[in-house]
């Protein structure tokens, strides 16, 4: 029988938020999964995220279609060469042109609404502080500071139920993920982590995304 309890993961297809479903799922969750076509140039991670909501048992899977063209200010949503082969000590001090201008927030927001609307007061978020790409949206501070807006932005948080936001990935490196996928019995394969796919929907092999799974994969 499915859990009562729902919570709503954020899931780009990737590795990191595949883990979290699965994990949300453990935890004893009905979990609905949401997904952006956002203008990214990587839309093929899409494919990944339909995969993945089905295979791990998503109770519903929301495709949200959103313009961050009309923004710009992204290599992933524009033009803009993708950085290659970063060093990893790079990736760690600078903020890089594949970050998306307030990403975290809107998608997080939208997960917001959608968790208020279902009835549910858990979200669940891939974002990682050790092992990524220098984003501010992955850091803690910004999940606690949107955890403290969610529960005065809602009725559901001035009426004294609160709200949480889950990330269980916050302080692994990408071994970790790795090792937690294969516990949970994710299929890493079915999952897509790159930027800038090459023909055919292939990961490029040189984005930050690849360069942190390969690592991760390489270590475990």
């Amino acid at each position: 029988m499915a859990s009562s309890r729902q919570a709503v993961v954020l899931l780009s297809g990737g590795l990191d938020s595949a883990v979290v479903l699965a994990w949300v799922r453990e935890q004893g969750f009905s979990p609905i999964a949401l997904s952006f076509d956002y203008g990214q140039r990587h839309r093929v991670e899409l494919e990944a995220a339909r995969r993945v909501a089905s295979a791990l048992g998503a109770s519903e899977h929301i495709i949200q279609k959103i313009d961050l063209r009309a923004f710009g200010g992204s290599a992933l949503t524009s033009d803009v060469a993708v950085p290659k082969d970063r060093d990893a000590s790079v990736m760690e001090s600078e903020i890089p042109i594949t970050y998306v201008p307030a990403r975290n927030t809107v998608f997080l927001a939208f997960a917001l609404a959608l968790a208020e609307a279902r009835g549910s007061h858990d979200l669940g978020i891939g974002v990682n502080a050790l092992d990524y790409s220098g984003y501010p949206d992955c850091r803690p501070a910004f999940v606690e500071a949107f955890e403290r807006l969610a529960n005065l932005a809602t009725r559901e948080g001035v009426e004294g139920r609160k709200i949480t936001v889950h990330t269980p990935l916050l302080h692994m490196t990408k071994r970790d993920i790795v090792a937690e996928a294969r516990r949970l019995g994710v299929d890493i394969d079915m999952t897509f982590s790159c930027y800038d796919p090459v023909e055919g929907g292939r990961a490029c092999g040189h984005c930050d995304a690849c360069v942190l799974r390969e690592r991760g994969l390489a270590e475990d």
